[in-house]
This record gives structure tokens, C-alpha cells and sequence, in this order.
């Protein structure tokens, strides 16, 4: 049928987009737009969320656009205060921040806490990227610069984009997600290789040899996929892996061309 032989079907075209017969609507766009009456519907729709996305990304590189080189530090929300993963987690930071690397957390209590704590007890930057979760009620009060956002992915894209490290201390699923988030990015090239830096070799250890005797040994990751994750139990080795990997580089650089990484040469070293 050609729709241009018919003279009385009716065309809307609202930028790329074409309209005929009866999925015009009744009105125009600025006429619902300045029209404050009817549902506030509109506001959960999907074009909608993507604004909000949208706004989000804006949000964040924003706030940390100068933030400068930075190592994010994740770990379990559930983390006492006198737990000893606590008191290494606040030792890590304070290390870091010496070293000149501000401090990235989820924001949250836990290791997340003692991370931030430590960040201004050692007189450096201590950022928090919170999440709207039902369980978690806001930023920790360590954290002196914050945000919290609505959606994981967009998170996980600051977290990624400011940090040139990750430390990884005991936790859960939300900190398993954002280590093998981290690993997925470097070890298929979508991002520069930085450290990736496991702390406690007794809790890591079952997930290491299953990922060493299955996952290797399958050949699902090789030796190089494997090598990217480093080991250490204290404060002073976790600095001294991210020192020595950043060693020769402009920390002011966010996106160095190589890393030689201590994991490179296995996770013993």
C-alpha cells in the first residue's frame, strides 16, 4: 500500500520520529508539558529513567573530575567495628592516602567505614559513592565527599573510571561483583590494567584454588587472567603493591599505557 496515495491519513513527525493515523496523539508535546493537570505517570516511564541516567553520569564525573589518582577499597557492610578486617582496612587507607592516592568507597558502615575513616585520620581525600538500598540508610560520616546514586551499573562506572587500584577486603556478593567487575574490564581490554589487590589469604584462599584447579585448569581464564589478582595480609604490602605497579608513572595520568603488576609474576610474590 503507498501511503502517499492516500491524502487524508494523517503525518506527526517529532524529531526522527514519524507517527501516522492513530498513534498521533491528541496533543502536543509542549502542550503536556506545560499542562500541570492529569498523572504524574510520565515520571516512571523508561524515557524518563534514561534522564535520569543520564543526570547521574553528569553527577558523578562532575564531583570527581579533579579528584586525582585514587584506589577504591571495597568490603563487607557487615564488618564489626572491633573486627580485625576493620583495623586493616582503616590501616590500608591511611597508608594510601600518604602514599597520594585519595580514597573511593561504597560509602556505607563496615569496611567501607573503617576505609573512609582512615582516609581522614591520614589527612587525605575520602570520597563515598553511595547506593539507595532499603537496608543501608546514607553515607558513612567518615565520607567528605559523597554521592549516592540510583542504578549499580552507573556506580560501577565512577568507580572504575576514577580509581587506579582496587583493594578487596573480606565481603559478600556486592563486593565479589565489583572483583570480578573489575577483572572482567582489564582482563578483556576494555580498561588500562591497574592492581587488583586481595587482602587476607586465609579468606581468599578457597576462591583462589577453586579458581586455579577448575576455572584454570578448564581453561576458561589463562595464567595471564589468573595473574591479575595480587595477595597481601597488612597494610604496608597492600601500599607496596600499588607503589611499586605504579612505579615510573605520572600518577596525574588516569589511564597509563602498562602496568607491571606483582601478580604478573604469580600470586605468591
Amino acid at each position: 500500500m503507498n501511503l502517499n496515495s492516500e491524502p487524508h491519513r494523517r503525518v506527526r513527525r517529532q524529531g526522527p520520529v514519524t507517527l501516522r493515523g492513530n498513534q498521533i496523539p491528541a496533543t502536543t508535546t509542549d502542550q503536556r508539558l506545560l499542562d500541570r493537570r492529569g498523572p504524574a505517570d510520565w515520571v516512571h516511564t523508561d524515557p524518563w529513567r534514561v534522564m535520569r541516567i543520564q543526570a547521574e553520569f553528569v553527577e558523578g564525573f562532575g564531583l570527581l573530575a579533579e579528584l586525582g589518582p585514587a584506589v577504591s577499597i571495597f568490603g563487607s557492610a557487615r564488618t564489626r567495628r572491633d573486627a580485625p578486617e576493620y583495623l586493616i582496612a582503616e590501616q590500608v587507607a591511611c597508608g594510601l592516602v600518604k602514599a597520594g592516592y585519595a580514597i573511593i568507597t561504597g560509602g556505607g558502615p563496615g569496611i567501607m567505614e573503617a576505609a573512609n575513616k582512615g582516609a581522614v585520620e591520614g589527612g587525605g581525600v575520602s570520597v563515598g559513592l553511595g547506593i539507595e538500598l532499603p537496608t543501608e540508610m546514607g553515607l558513612n560520616d567518615y565520607v567528605e565527599v559523597g554521592l549516592e546514586f540510583r542504578y549499580f551499573f552507573v556506580r560501577k562506572t565512577v568507580f572504575i573510571k576514577y580509581s587506579q587500584a582496587f583493594v578487596v577486603l573480606p565481603g559478600g556478593f556486592g563486593t565479589m561483583d565489583e572483583l570480578f567487575e573489575a577483572l572482567t574490564l582489564v582482563a578483556t581490554g576494555k580498561i588500562t590494567k591497574f592492581p587488583i589487590v586481595l587482602v587476607g589469604r586465609a579468606y581468599w584462599a578457597g576462591l583462589l584454588s577453586w579458581l586455579e584447579n577448575t576455572m584454570l585448569a578448564h581453561a576458561n581464564i589463562g595464567p595471564v587472567e589468573f595473574g591479575l589478582l595480587s595477595l597481601a595480609d597488612d597494610a604496608e604490602e597492600v601500599v607496596e603493591i600499588i607503589r611499586s605497579a605504579h612505579a615510573g608513572l605520572s600518577l596525574d595520568d588516569p589511564a597509563p599505557e602498562t602496568l607491571v603488576l606483582p601478580g604478573d609474576i604469580g600470586l605468591g610474590s
